[in-house]
């Protein structure tokens, strides 16, 4: 089984840091020391190993785990403030890799149904769902593409390492206001 995880966290590693086309088995086999043939032995094919590296990462759902009216604030000081780890993993990752995955592996014929299926079925439907009342489905995708565009800003700008610790908390007060007015349907 440890094999099977180190296989597992090498995959999501380079889908997070490389397309999906431009990430092979061979060389996910190489880095954990394996045949090529083990990883399709537990996986099966590219495809499903690339399900399997989505399905690892956090879904987004615990996003909206706590009280429903600090959820703004909650999620915006989370985006702002850092990286988190995810307990389905081993190791500590990113909170964002199956977001990552999804951005760079877009391009790709071959990977674009899956990302979104596993989008719809893992994070939007979800949120939808949660939010409920009018509109839910334009609100989820506006929530989403403001948490989403954070997120990709947090990674290009290094963490907002320019920022000091109050223009951080000025951007996460504002930030959560406006994912509140959403999450509220004002």
């Amino acid at each position: 089984m440890a094999t099977r995880q180190a296989i597992l966290d090498v995959a999501r590693e380079r889908f997070t840091a490389h397309s999906y086309d431009d990430v092979g088995m061979r060389d996910i086999a190489r880095e954990v020391g394996v045949d090529a043939a083990l990883v399709s032995r537990y996986f099966g094919s590219k495809e499903d190993l690339f399900t399997a590296a989505l399905d690892s990462c956090k879904s987004g759902n615990e996003l909206w785990s706590g009280e429903r009216s600090g959820f703004g604030l909650r999620v915006a000081r989370e985006i702002v403030n850092g990286e988190f780890d995810c307990p389905r993993h081993s190791t500590p990752t990113n909170r964002l890799a199956g977001l990552l995955m999804l951005l760079r592996s877009i391009g790709s014929a071959k990977a674009m149904e899956m990302v979104q299926r596993n989008s719809n079925e893992r994070f939007f439907g979800p949120l939808t769902e949660w939010l409920g009342g009018p509109n839910a489905h334009v609100r989820a995708r506006l929530v989403a593409g403001l948490i989403m565009g954070m997120a990709v800003s947090r990674e290009l700008a290094d963490g907002f390492s320019s920022l000091s610790p109050e223009d951080l908390e000025e951007l996460a007060q504002s930030m959560g206001k406006t994912l509140q007015s959403l999450v509220d349907g004002q």
